[in-house]
């Protein structure tokens, strides 16, 4: 893909999020792109988006888990961007029409107190560089069908960065714990929607350790000159499937002792 591309890529994306409609796979418009290019895709976003006056508070992971990869067929995670308008407070709701097809997944945000950035990025580095670590709910939303109705085709890898990961909102949670006093392998969450549990999951559902899924962002960050600025959130992965959204869903994700998130749709 040509920068041109790149960027028209990203403009049809933008316009999808601002009419609520979806485009099609760009992964069978452009069907020599590579991950490059559908990050290169993510960049001409984030350039419109802070043009527009948005900002950055933050940068999640996805595609954590070994079912989700091997379904994808691929071997890494991949990563989105955090923008000021997707922040939603505990309990919120959601207006109707903001998203298209909302899902949400229940996740470890890591919230940074220092610079964290570099190739030889280590744990230790990880574990001194954060403020404290939250429950979250990710909501997620596609800009690009799930599905190509022609050739039946779904959604790749390329298709999923470029769209920023899938990434819309989040729901932080307002319960703050020092990272050494946790073992986040063994924090789980109930998520629930109106009342009935739709799925469970452990943080060792994210590459075995949620610390391990920062150290793979700020790797990659690296990798295309960027680092994680203090004061920022990081979205460590989902260890659940994502539960769908539709207009009346009330959600709640409970981590037991960790803490709870609440959100609705309208």
């Amino acid at each position: 893909m040509t920068p041109q591309d790149h960027a028209a890529a990203a403009q049809a994306l933008l316009d999808a999020e601002e009419t609520g409609r979806q485009i099609g796979l760009l992964s069978l418009d452009y069907p020599d792109m590579d991950m490059d290019d559908a990050y290169a895709i993510q960049m001409a976003i984030l350039a419109a988006k802070k043009a527009a006056g948005r900002s950055i508070i933050g940068w999640k992971i996805g595609l954590t888990s070994q079912a989700m990869q091997s379904a994808l067929g691929i071997d890494i995670p991949d990563s989105g961007i955090l923008f000021d308008d997707m922040l939603f407070a505990q309990g919120a709701t959601v207006p109707p029409g903001r998203f298209i097809q909302p899902r949400v997944e229940a996740e470890i945000a890591f919230v940074t107190k220092a610079p964290l950035g570099g190739a030889d990025i280590t744990r230790e580095a990880v574990i001194a560089a954060t403020d404290y670590v939250a429950p979250a709910i990710e909501i997620l939303d596609t800009r690009i069908q799930r599905q190509d109705a022609a050739t039946g085709r779904t959604r790749s890898v390329f298709d999923t960065i470029s769209d920023n990961a899938a990434n819309a909102g989040i729901v932080l949670g307002t319960e703050r714990h020092p990272i050494e006093a946790v073992d986040l392998r063994w924090v789980g969450a109930i998520t629930s929607r109106n009342g009935a549990v739709e799925e469970t999951g452990l943080g060792a559902g994210v590459l075995n350790d949620p610390i391990e899924s920062v150290i793979w962002l700020a790797r990659r960050m690296a990798s295309y000159g960027q680092s994680i600025a203090p004061g920022q959130i990081i979205l460590s992965g989902s260890f659940i499937r994502p539960v769908e959204c539709p207009s009346g869903s009330t959600i709640t994700a409970d981590f037991g002792g960790f803490g709870r998130v609440d959100v609705a749709f309208a």
